[in-house]
């Protein structure tokens, strides 16, 4: 049986690719494709589905939430953020003390880590600092 390589989905991807006008888009839909034809596994966290949800509703509208909840995140497998997992990445955050890495990012790195992901479909350089392998795919 053969594993799929698994990659967690940031909420910086997913806007990429549902946002024509972003500067990522053409990048984010030729990494989609890859990653849906590839079978990767693909996994995000319900704190990037509510960053990504409130992003897109404040951008775009409500149509295009719809759009997210019926068209990409059925292919993401969902893993809940637990009290030890918010409590980990809430000390991450503290301890970097940076004013523009975020809760959620914190929380995904721990979700990574507890899931064994090493590799990130993301366009946030947070992800690239900690040596998580970004797009252009294929991954190795």
């Amino acid at each position: 049986m053969t594993t799929s390589i698994r990659v967690f989905v940031d909420s910086s991807a997913m806007m990429s690719l549902l946002d024509p006008r972003q500067e990522m888009h053409g990048q984010a839909r030729a990494a989609w494709v890859s990653l849906l034809h590839d079978e990767f596994e693909l996994i995000t966290s319900n704190y990037v589905v509510v960053e990504t949800c409130s992003l897109i509703q404040r951008r775009s509208g409500v149509a295009a939430v719809l759009t997210f909840t019926t068209e990409l995140l059925p292919a993401l497998r969902v893993v809940w953020v637990d009290p030890e997992t918010h409590t980990t990445g809430l000390v991450s955050l503290l301890a970097a003390a940076q004013r523009d890495l975020a809760l959620v990012d914190c929380t995904s790195f721990e979700v990574m880590r507890r899931e064994g992901v090493r590799h990130a479909f993301a366009f946030d350089r947070h992800f690239q600092d900690r040596g998580m392998v970004l797009p252009p795919l294929p991954l190795p």
